[in-house]
């Protein structure tokens, strides 16, 4: 790959991920692994990412296992320090992070904790990752961040709830402000917008037959993606080779965003939410008779 295309290649380069104990944050690290970086790997869950790490090791890559809560300043501000130590420095973040607190609640049945603990996950972590990593690159002349936002964020989709998409939309707008004042001091900031694509996150939705042929009926290419086919946009934003690319979101969701209008939602998945949320919160509201 390098001998083509030079750019990409990210060899001596240090990156930093973040929810790298599952999901897409394993693919993105063993992607960034591959390329030739030093991999940070933070999560909560230290066992998954000693695991990793091990195979990243093993495979001949740089690696380092950090436990950290992307809600916590002081940890992330850890993680950065423990890449500096380790590897010398840190040239590329991903901001990848995050849950869906509320599952699928009706947004009228929404606590305000659940809202709360969903934004602070999912878009205050996602600033707390990125300015973690800012101070340090700022200070060092450069560097690429790269936020994980969603189609979620692009319109009111009937089955994300509105913590998360609000979340999401709020990291693109993110990647914008910080692209706009980092740029005249060398820091690039993008984002991508998964749409669906199998993941810890989003198995139990998929695995309702009427939810994933729903999802694949609202996507352009009429399928759900492979995690693979995120990777190239990944390396993109990582390296050399989008030097003259900052403050975009890149949305890898098989047409999803480009269609305009939301579908009507059956009543059989207004009654799934209603079954799998507790204590009525997927229950709607309705007009008394």
């Amino acid at each position: 790959m390098s001998a083509v295309f030079p750019q990409f290649d990210l060899t001596g380069k240090t990156a930093l991920v973040t929810g790298a104990s599952s999901g897409l944050g394993v693919e993105f690290a063993r992607a960034l692994a591959g390329a030739g970086a030093n991999v940070v790997l933070a999560a909560r869950r230290v066992d998954r990412l000693d695991a990793l790490a091990q195979e990243l090791t093993a495979a001949g890559a740089g690696a380092l296992a950090v436990a950290c809560d992307v809600t916590d300043e002081a940890q992330l501000t850890a993680a950065v320090a423990a890449a500096v130590e380790t590897f010398g420095g840190l040239d590329i973040a991903i901001a990848n992070a995050g849950s869906v607190p509320e599952g699928g609640s009706m947004p009228e049945k929404m606590t305000a904790d659940m809202f709360r603990q969903s934004i602070d996950i999912n878009l205050t972590g996602t600033f707390l990752t990125a300015t973690a990593a800012g101070r340090h690159m700022l200070a060092n002349g450069g560097g690429s961040i790269v936020l994980i936002a969603s189609v979620g964020g692009n319109g009111g989709h009937f089955n994300i709830p509105a913590g998360y998409s609000t979340a999401k939309a709020g990291t693109v707008h993110l990647a914008r402000y910080l692209a706009t004042h980092w740029a005249d001091r060398g820091v690039r900031v993008n984002a991508i917008g998964p749409g669906w694509f199998p993941s810890e996150m989003t198995d139990q939705v998929l695995a309702a037959p009427i939810f994933k042929a729903r999802i694949e009926e609202q996507t352009t290419m009429g399928r759900i993606g492979d995690p693979e086919e995120l990777l190239g946009t990944l390396l993109l934003l990582s390296s050399d080779a989008s030097s003259y690319i900052t403050g975009q979101t890149i949305y890898v969701d098989g047409g999803m965003t480009a269609s305009v209008g939301a579908s009507p939602y059956p009543q059989e998945l207004y009654g799934l939410h209603a079954q799998v949320m507790p204590h009525g919160l997927g229950e709607r509201i309705m007009p008394n008779a």
